[in-house]
């Protein structure tokens, strides 16, 4: 079994994980600060641009339940996250044919971090061609022996992240730059692929 963390658009690899089945979404871990929980990466201009989204941050954060993170709307996060979608992503093919399926997220108000991370992660999934269910814990999830725990493994900050030989970087035509940018948020690959982003992006959906 793969034991995921829920992410904020996740990136490539983490969408190739949970495509390839037997994984399941921890939302009963405790929440990791500066983490692709509400992280995700973006190719810009000028680059590749993070874009972090705001919490509530609780009095004893470093014990607290993902499924209980509250977003904090105070500074407009998500609004200038919009801004930085559009600016990034509108001269790309399928801007015009999926940005209506984002913008809601960027206007309506989320209480908890999960119910806006997962609402994203079902469009994605929908588009890319995703069947069946995914799978959640509301409770934390001891691995156990044969389980591969990514909760961690995939992430920005270098002295926890991973490497993973299985994983592959499949080049598609991005909106920037003359060279491919690998593992980029799955929010890339649909702005430049569509529907094919399974098929381009090298995601397993059978």
């Amino acid at each position: 079994m793969k034991i995921l963390s829920l992410t904020y658009l996740g990136n490539i690899r983490y969408y190739q994980k949970l495509l390839a089945g037997d994984a399941v979404i921890d939302l009963g871990e405790h929440y990791v600060k500066q983490s692709y929980r509400t992280r995700c990466e973006i190719l810009t201009s000028n680059g590749v641009l993070p874009l972090s989204l705001q919490i509530i941050k609780p009095s004893n954060i470093d014990k607290s339940a993902v499924r209980d993170i509250r977003l904090d709307y105070s500074k407009r996060r998500q609004h200038r996250h919009w801004n930085s979608l559009v600016a990034a992503y509108q001269n790309s093919p399928y801007f015009d044919y999926l940005s209506h399926l984002f913008e809601p997220f960027y206007h309506r108000r989320f209480e908890f971090l999960i119910d806006h991370n997962i609402g994203l992660m079902e469009e994605a999934l929908k588009i890319i061609g995703r069947r069946g269910e995914v799978r959640y814990s509301e409770s934390y999830i001891e691995a156990g022996e044969g389980d591969e725990d990514l909760r961690d493994a995939i992430s920005p900050k270098p002295r926890l992240a991973k490497p993973d030989s299985s994983f592959i970087a499949h080049p598609y035509t991005q909106v920037f730059g003359e060279e491919f940018v690998p593992n980029l948020s799955i929010i890339d690959a649909l702005m430049c692929c569509g529907p094919q982003a399974g098929e381009m992006a090298g995601f397993d959906i059978e």
